[in-house]
C-alpha cells in the first residue's frame, strides 16, 4: 500500500459449508478472532471472539452463528471494525475450528467449504482450507497494524490439530 493508504477500516471474515447428510450429526465450525495487545503480539491474547462472545468495546463481533451449515450463502459472519480498535492492540489472528462431537471429523470431512475476507464488496482472500484437509483447526488471516497506526492482513492458512480450547492457545504462536 501507498503511503496514502489508511489501510484497513471495516472487515467482515464470512464461512459457508455443506450441512451433514441425511441422519448424520450435525457439523458446527466456527469463526474465532484473538485480539493481540500491542506490547504482547505473539504471547496469549488480550481477548477471544467467538460465538456467544463479542469484543469488550463492540468492534468485533459475530453476527452470525451456524451449527450446521444449513442456509444460503455465509453460514457465519464475523464484522471487525479494526479502525475503532484501540491503539494498545496491535495484532488480530482469525481462524475457523470444528466443534467435535462424537465423530473426529477434519477439513478434508467438510463439503463446500469456503471462508471469504470482504472490505464492502471488495473481495480481499478467499480460501477452501484444501491446504490443511488433517486439521481440525486453521488460522486464516492476520491483521497488524504498522507503525502508522493502518491495519494490514496478511493471508495464508496455517492448520492445527486442536480442539477449540487448545486452538484459542495456540493460533497467535504461528503466522497465517
Amino acid at each position: 500500500m501507498s503511503s496514502l493508504s489508511k489501510g484497513l477500516r471495516k472487515v467482515q471474515v464470512t464461512l459457508r459449508w455443506d450441512p451433514s447428510p441425511v441422519g448424520a450429526p450435525a457439523t458446527d465450525l466456527d469463526i474465532v478472532a484473538a485480539v493481540y495487545l500491542a506490547d504482547a503480539p505473539h504471547g496469549k491474547p488480550a481477548y477471544l471472539v467467538h460465538f456467544g462472545s463479542r469484543s469488550p468495546d463492540g468492534t468485533i463481533t459475530l453476527n452470525r452463528d451456524s451449527r450446521t451449515g444449513q442456509g444460503f450463502g455465509a453460514d457465519e459472519v464475523m464484522a471487525l471494525e479494526l479502525d475503532r480498535l484501540s491503539e494498545g492492540y496491535a495484532r488480530v489472528v482469525v481462524g475457523v475450528v470444528i466443534q467435535q462431537r462424537d465423530d473426529a471429523l477434519t477439513f478434508s470431512d467438510i463439503k463446500n467449504m469456503g471462508v471469504r475476507i470482504l472490505e464492502g464488496p471488495v473481495e480481499l482472500a478467499n480460501d477452501d482450507l484444501a491446504a490443511v484437509p488433517d486439521a481440525t483447526a486453521a488460522t486464516v488471516a492476520e491483521f497488524t497494524r504498522d507503525a502508522a497506526g493502518s491495519w494490514q492482513l496478511r493471508t495464508g492458512v496455517c492448520g492445527f490439530a486442536a480442539d477449540p480450547a487448545e486452538f484459542a492457545e495456540l493460533m497467535g504462536s504461528a503466522s497465517s
